[in-house]
């Protein structure tokens, strides 16, 4: 019963399968093999955009941190929300590799409104040497409370974006996982929206260790690769970078194993709300759930060998009917018979 995070779930078989086969012989370094070659191609292909910039990097903090350095220059500032994975996940990397730009916190939550992003834009005005100048506007998708801004939605922030001439960048981690919820294109979800520069996260949806980092105006590109080696994370052995995200790709399998997970998610929720003192904090649209159980019910799902992440607390004592809130992911992996045994220990 793991449903700790998606990070912690086996690649998916296809993926290993292309890794193997591109473990034959010899092949150019440094990303000058076919398979990137085709990587690039297909990922083209797929944001209907012919002339996209298209890299591969093996964390989603050195997307999101050489992205962003890539956008944005040391006086500047970075705008996002409080729980973007760029503020609370990544140990300041964005303002290491920027040079010091800054994050500047819109709203109070996972998500921002216009509004809100123009007040934050309005707070520090353009030209006064005293205050950081304005910086990218970075957006989570799907966020870190598992909601997904809609295309509408991540519209109307480019817009605004574009009214003060900033460039927008999606942190997409979980990029498949959105798209699947949504049912719009990739296309649709970016740069059509008004988006500059998106992560196509690989890793939590069953890869190994692989991100593509993709900006659709081509006067990013040679910065990019600069910072990208400067920053070591260009890999010598490229091929099996490439050889990832091939797998993903083919068939569809990046959709439709996000398919899978998200599907199984909204199985448990279904459970979950049967239960007694059950609560949805956040109703779910992708793979992750967010809810409180009482703690007595916490303390039996630990004991039974349940592992995910909690909230709020502590566990070992205090009232056992208290609504502890905890976090439940669901990668392709998760299967009925874990989701069951989950909702039976949880009844007790």
């Amino acid at each position: 019963m793991q449903f700790a995070s998606d990070n912690s779930g086996p690649a998916l078989p296809a993926v290993m399968q292309a890794m193997a086969e591109a473990n034959e012989g010899h092949a150019p370094s440094y990303g000058a093999d076919a398979l990137m070659d085709e990587v690039r191609d297909r990922l083209r292909d797929l944001f209907e955009a012919p002339q996209a910039s298209v890299y591969l990097v093996a964390t989603g903090t050195a997307a999101n941190a050489l992205a962003l350095a890539t956008l944005s220059q040391p006086w500047q500032t970075v705008f996002c929300t409080p729980l973007a994975h760029i503020h609370t996940d990544e140990c300041n990397a964005p303002e290491f590799f920027t040079g010091g730009a800054k994050l500047s916190l819109v709203g109070a939550a996972d998500k921002m409104t216009p509004d809100q992003l123009r007040d934050a834009l309005d707070a520090w005005p353009v030209g006064d040497v005293h205050n950081p100048q304005h910086g990218p506007l970075a957006l989570t998708q799907a966020t870190e409370r598992g909601r997904v801004h809609s295309c509408a939605e991540i519209a109307a922030l480019c817009e605004v974006a574009r009214a003060h001439r900033v460039p927008s960048y999606m942190d997409g981690a979980r990029f498949a996982n959105a798209v699947a919820s949504l049912g719009c294109t990739p296309a649709e979800m970016t740069w059509k929206a008004g988006i500059d520069a998106v992560s196509m996260g690989g890793t939590k949806n069953g890869c190994l260790a692989v991100e593509a980092v993709i900006f659709f105006t081509p006067e990013n590109a040679w910065e990019f690769e600069l910072r990208r080696k400067r920053a070591a994370h260009l890999v010598s052995k490229h091929r099996y970078l490439s050889a990832q995200m091939l797998g993903y790709l083919r068939d569809d399998l990046w959709l439709t194993s996000a398919q899978t997970a998200n599907a199984q998610a909204a199985k448990l929720a279904d459970g979950l709300r049967s239960l007694p003192g059950a609560e949805m904090v956040y109703e779910p649209e992708v793979n992750m759930i967010f809810a409180r159980l009482p703690r007595a019910t916490h303390q039996r799902l630990r004991a039974a060998g349940a592992r995910y992440a909690m909230y709020e607390g502590p566990l070992e004592h205090g009232p056992g009917d208290e609504g502890l809130m905890m976090r439940l992911v669901c990668d392709w992996s998760i299967t009925d018979a874990e989701i069951a045994a989950f909702l039976e220990a949880a009844k007790g």
